[in-house]
């Protein structure tokens, strides 16, 4: 993958995970505050815990940190996966964030 690609799709990815943010706001009471600067957003939830999503362009990864750990996810031409686990971003993000604010979450 070029850096051109890298860029176009983790950006995609960024601009989802804010759309969602803003969907989720309005159908729950989640009260997710996101914040973007840059490459970098950060979840932060009402009982004050976060997430936080980060472009490593270098590596051509996307990382995120939860309570739950730190994970590396590489786009393998259809979907962000752990590099580890295999698992795919959005599920994951769902399930880190349903974990750590209570409430059921879908990050799609």
């Amino acid at each position: 993958m070029t850096d051109l690609e890298y860029q176009d799709h983790a950006e995609s990815l960024l601009h989802t995970i804010e759309t969602a943010c803003d969907r989720i706001n309005d159908e729950t009471d989640a009260d997710i505050d996101n914040q973007r600067v840059g490459g970098m957003i950060t979840l932060l939830f009402a009982n004050r815990s976060q997430i936080v999503i980060n472009l490593q362009p270098p590596l051509h990864e996307v990382w995120l940190a939860a309570k739950a750990g730190g994970f590396h996810y590489k786009f393998d031409g259809a979907h962000w996966r752990d590099t580890k686990a295999r698992t795919e971003f959005l599920a994951d993000l769902s399930r880190y964030a349903s974990e750590q604010s209570g409430l059921t979450l879908v990050f799609a």
